[in-house]
């Protein structure tokens, strides 16, 4: 996979640089547990799940994947159609995908314009109120959409999203969902964390209920609940809420997609759900874009687009008096992570990625103005401020490490002046069709 690649959905938050630290799997007070034990399967009925998937130069990957998809729980009656949309792949990917057992549905874009307008085309070709959205380089369990699919009967939940793990260290989780922090990023619990042995997971569980400051622990094979955002690799999604909350937004290309759409969906009032029972392998990434283990260097079309994508979520998403209240906090993690792209030799088209935001304030405020008479839930419920997310891939050094807990504490002092002066209850306008 190249970097121009349109399938995999990257989650957003990264700190500058600090030592990866444990996270605290605590949930919020804003944050409703919804089950406390692994969700029933579903009982056989009539097909009710499309899956559409996006791939682009996935010739290596998309056989595994529809393998997969055949061997999952209830595969014939929960599956009624399987999409595959490319995104003008060069290799035989598209080609392969067709000669499947599973006889897919292939659909050749002729163009790569990001994974969001293929995801969008997936939603739109759906038959079914359910669609499993999927990268062309993960790789769910057998029992994975079963579970996922118990939770998407429950009241106000638009997107159940799974586990993923690194497919070559299943033992390290990847994305456990999200948080969104008002600087414009998401803060991921249990990023690139070990998992405790399979035996100590009841009692981890355990553990953690009883005891909020075991980090790791907290987030293992414990319940499902809700989380403030979803990473977009792999997700369950309500076909008529995603649709109604516009779709993904095609001018992000990738990076910060997911927290977009989560965003719009929370702020609606509906739920998103992640349930750590069910496990997806995330295999390659996206070449020139995902920073893994193994990297020695931060790729500079991910700092572009970084500095272009976050600024424009914010300005699209955030009300008014968030987004000037949340402005010195926001300008403290921009000098955090100048001064992480300087070290790291990716200044200068992070620069241009600021630069080339400018281009996007127009649609970020007709977005802002339409999404104004929609809101149910206040940016003051939304957003929050707790340690940043950092990949050990960084690795930090000492001072760097010290640097990242002092602006720690700095966002966090400021946000707990500032949420005292945002408005507890939404402003709502007259929304603009």
């Amino acid at each position: 996979m190249n970097a121009a690649r349109a399938t995999a959905g990257q989650a957003s938050g990264e700190a500058p640089a600090a030592a990866s630290g444990p996270q605290d799997g605590r949930l919020s007070s804003r944050t409703p547990q919804v089950s406390a034990s692994a969700p029933a399967a579903p009982s056989p009925r009539a097909p009710q799940v499309t899956v559409a998937i996006v791939i682009y130069d996935d010739g290596d990957t998309i056989e595994r994947l529809l393998d997969a998809l055949a061997e999952l729980d209830g595969a014939e009656q929960l599956l009624a159609e399987v999409l595959v949309i490319d995104n003008d792949s060069a290799d035989d990917g598209p080609v392969r995908a067709e000669r499947h057992r599973l006889a897919p549905r292939v659909i050749r874009r002729g163009v790569n314009d990001g994974p969001c307008g293929a995801r969008n085309v997936g939603l739109r070709e759906a038959a079914t109120p359910w669609v499993l959205a999927l990268d062309g380089d993960v790789v769910p369990r057998s029992d994975c959409l079963t579970r996922l699919l118990a939770h998407a009967r429950q009241p106000g939940v638009a997107v159940v999203m799974p586990r993923a793990v690194l497919a070559s260290d299943p033992s390290v989780v990847h994305y456990d969902g999200g948080r969104m922090h008002y600087a414009g990023i998401m803060c991921l619990p249990n990023l690139l964390q070990r998992l405790p042995p399979t035996e100590d997971l009841a009692a981890t569980a355990a553990t953690a209920s009883a005891n909020a400051t075991a980090a790791t622990a907290s987030a293992t094979e414990g319940a499902a609940h809700d989380v403030d955002a979803v990473i977009s690799m792999a997700l369950l999604i309500d076909r008529a809420a995603a649709l109604d909350a516009g779709g993904w937004d095609e001018r992000f290309f990738i990076l910060f997609e997911d927290h977009d759409l989560s965003y719009r969906l929370r702020v609606r009032g509906l739920r998103l759900v992640f349930d750590p029972g069910a496990v997806v392998e995330h295999h390659a990434g996206t070449a020139g874009i995902s920073f893994r283990p193994g990297d020695t260097a931060y790729p500079r079309r991910r700092a572009y687009l970084h500095g272009r994508n976050r600024p424009y979520l914010v300005l699209k998403s955030y009300s008014a008096s968030a987004w000037w209240l949340s402005l010195p906090g926001r300008l403290a993690y921009d000098l955090a992570w100048l001064a992480f792209a300087l070290k790291r030799r990716v200044a200068l088209p992070w620069l241009r990625g600021r630069l080339a935001s400018l281009a996007l304030v127009p649609a970020a405020l007709s977005w802002r103005r339409r999404l104004a008479g929609q809101r149910v839930l206040a940016d003051r419920d939304l957003l929050r401020s707790e340690p940043l997310s950092v990949s050990s891939v960084a690795a930090p050094s000492v001072l760097e490490a010290r640097l990242n807990r002092n602006l720690d504490r700095l966002l966090a002092g400021w946000w707990m002046l500032a949420r005292l002066l945002l408005p507890s209850s939404p402003t709502r306008r007259p929304r603009d069709d």
